[in-house]
């Protein structure tokens, strides 16, 4: 019979730490040649946006497909989630369903874990570092979840255009780490003060001005994942050695990279690695502390397979959740 886990149980087993090295595998199969990943795909209802996301990672013998949908009325209008998923887990092997979750949870978390992976790779290794977090909502806590595992931060800025949202952020980010979380004054303050920076917002323009990004940084940009909107602009794309989850998605889905391309301000030359080359040693990751290194992640189901894996076999060894029959 089929596993079910809630949003609880799934939020029970998952520790961003262990989503982390479920990720980092994800990506290694992806450059080795062991994943099976076909593009997602989008249906644009009125008001949202709805992804069926399937994949198959070999080695770790994971198969599952996740159904997701980011409507951001829902909060205001609805009292529901931006996010809603699923995820429907199979035996690779038989094609039995094995296992029904949430998805909600889980896709923040693994997005998390994708920045807290390429931030191991590509920031600076000095410690005492600082994180700039443009965006508060859940994303945004945990791209900063994942980063403070990744590196030794001093503290965080997070900024927002809403202040409540950035109370808030702040509040729940307090008890979860053990860092000096401080709402930043202005966009400019980030640039000025950080050295790894994440952008977790829903805004279709660029959110900065990225000529005033200095040397050294590491961003990861995750909020646009559609061809027509970016929270990045040319001048941040251009300057920055930029690393791909995955060349493909960037290519159809993403406009911080898809813009500069129509513009001619860059070619699809200019992402030098997918984050899963830079992993594996088959492309170089950060070679100087000045270069200003940015990683672009549209967000894959291998993320979602790997971590549904992981939180599977998790919630067995702890008992958690009900068995069903369907």
């Amino acid at each position: 019979m089929p596993l079910l886990l809630s949003r609880d149980d799934v939020i029970k087993v998952l520790e961003m730490d262990d989503c982390m090295a479920a990720v980092e595998q994800a990506f290694a199969e992806m450059a080795k040649g062991t994943a099976v990943l076909p593009l997602r795909i989008p249906i644009t209802p009125p008001d949202g946006l709805a992804l069926y996301m399937p994949a198959y990672l070999k080695e770790m013998g994971a198969l599952a497909c996740k159904v997701v949908t980011v409507y951001k009325n829902n909060p205001t209008q609805h009292n529901l989630p931006t996010v809603i998923g699923k995820v429907l887990l199979q035996n690779p092997e038989t094609g039995e369903v094995i296992c029904i979750m949430d998805g909600g949870y889980l896709t923040a978390v693994r997005t998390g874990a994708a920045s807290g992976v390429a931030t191991k790779y590509l920031a600076r290794k000095d410690k005492n570092q600082i994180a700039g977090i443009f965006g508060a909502g859940v994303q945004a806590q945990m791209q900063l979840w994942a980063v403070a595992v990744a590196r030794d931060l001093s503290k965080a800025y997070v900024f927002d255009i809403s202040d409540q949202a950035v109370d808030n952020c702040i509040k729940v980010m307090s008890k979860k780490l053990n860092l000096e979380i401080i709402k930043a004054d202005s966009a400019e303050q980030i640039l000025k003060e950080a050295d790894i920076i994440c952008t977790a917002t829903s805004s279709a323009m660029p959110i900065f001005d990225g000529e005033k990004v200095r040397e050294g940084t590491h961003l990861n940009g995750i909020g646009s994942h559609t061809p027509n909107a970016r929270e990045l602009d040319t001048a941040i794309i251009k300057k920055s050695k930029l690393i791909a989850d995955s060349y493909d998605a960037c290519l159809k889905e993403a406009g911080d990279i898809m813009i500069p391309i129509e513009e001619g301000a860059i070619d699809q030359n200019h992402m030098v690695a997918e984050l899963g080359e830079v992993i594996t040693g088959k492309k170089p990751s950060r070679e100087n502390d000045s270069e200003i290194t940015l990683f672009k992640s549209n967000g894959l189901a291998v993320q979602d397979v790997a971590t549904a894996k992981l939180v599977y076999d998790k919630a067995l060894k702890a008992n958690v959740g009900n068995q069903v029959e369907l």
